[in-house]
């Protein structure tokens, strides 16, 4: 039997091995100059003024709370639509997460049933650049009306553009401060777990690296309440040669999802993701609406293709908000996408033959 289409295929290079092994052979294994070169590329990638790399993505989203100072008593708005780590690192400040809906077209934080959610308890705006799509512009414009700190979560994210007053902003530049995942599906990876925090904020980006290393400054005091969630070198090595590679490879996938795209420009019976205008997606995933979710995956399945549900339980209905005051709360949008959304393969480590079973598959649904 052939082996299924897999959803995704982390890139392993001979150059990632060697900077891997040479990092070891070094004898610095943390806190070294691996981890302050990635820091620097990154954030001239994403010409950010700061960065940081970090243990995990959803190391990064807690950082960025604390940076901000949000606690007990504070509320975040934030999608119900989107990975739970969103929600999760919000409550383990000790702040309450608020769901809000999601746009019916873009899938992105809702401007509008944001701005309805805002109060005196309102700390932060958490938007989530979903599955590689930038979130609306306006939640950008609501955040400074009320004068509120916007934070992006940016694991799904890398590379995503949009453009605000006639200059392409990269993802990890629209808001206060910005948290990646370097996840092994993710568009680009370490070898393991591991984040990045990017901000423009000088007082934020001082801070940026004393909190991921026990709160202490140059001189080793502690200055503020922080613990270990630092990279390794060996991760941040590998790091800085999959960045090099990462525009590249948003080629392929953007290649990958057009072809995508035009098999189903004909399809009543599914719905194909659309790019925000004035706006790069980045592709991590590429998600479609099935009146019929479970006969899609069948037919996918039976053609050797893998694909799988995603977010069929939204973040408000999981057991750990069982005693929300928004659990059971009713939201349209989020609703009827958690019945019917599907991704299919789309990474850049696909082949090309892979790519046409894929498209064939879409092409006679």
């Amino acid at each position: 039997m052939a082996a299924m289409v897999p959803m995704a295929r982390p890139i392993w290079t001979e150059e990632m091995r060697k900077e891997a092994i040479e990092t070891l052979d070094s004898g610095i294994w943390v806190k070294g100059p691996k981890n302050r070169l990635f820091s620097d590329n990154f954030a001239k990638y994403c010409k950010a003024s700061a960065a940081i790399p970090c243990s995990s993505g959803s190391t990064a989203l807690y950082v960025a709370l604390r940076l901000l100072g949000i606690g007990p008593g504070d509320e975040v708005i934030l999608p119900s639509f989107t990975f739970i780590a969103t929600a999760t690192s919000v409550s383990l400040t000790g702040a309450k997460p608020v769901f809000a809906d999601v746009e019916s077209e873009y899938w992105c934080l809702c401007p509008h049933d944001t701005r309805l959610r805002i109060n005196e308890k309102t700390k932060a705006i958490l938007g989530v650049h979903l599955f590689g799509q930038t979130y609306h512009p306006k939640l950008i414009e609501l955040a400074q009306e009320f004068d509120l700190p916007i934070i992006e979560d940016a694991a799904q994210a890398h590379g995503t553009e949009l453009m605000v007053n006639g200059t392409p902003m990269k993802a990890g530049t629209l808001g206060d401060i910005a948290c990646f995942s370097f996840f092994p599906t993710k568009n680009m990876a370490v070898g393991g777990e591991g984040g990045m925090i990017t901000t423009n904020n000088v007082e934020l980006g001082r801070r940026l690296h004393t909190i991921v290393n026990h709160g202490r400054d140059g001189t080793l005091i502690s200055q503020e309440l922080g613990t270990n969630l630092r990279m390794s070198e060996a991760m941040a090595a590998i790091g800085n040669i999959q960045l090099k590679y990462l525009d590249e490879w948003l080629m392929r996938r953007t290649e990958i999802a057009e072809k995508y795209l035009l098999a189903l420009n004909q399809h009543s019976e599914i719905i194909a993701p659309k790019v925000r205008d004035d706006s790069k997606h980045s592709w991590h995933q590429f998600c479609i609406l099935a009146q019929n979710p479970l006969k899609f995956l069948e037919d996918f399945e039976n053609q050797g293709i893998s694909a799988r549900r995603i977010y069929q339980q939204p973040c408000h209905l999981h057991t750990v908000y069982t005693q929300h005051e928004q659990y059971q709360e009713v939201f349209p949008v989020t609703g009827a996408l958690s019945q019917s959304m599907i991704s299919i393969p789309v990474h850049h480590g696909l082949y090309d033959n892979e790519v046409e079973k894929v498209v064939f598959a879409l092409s006679n649904l």
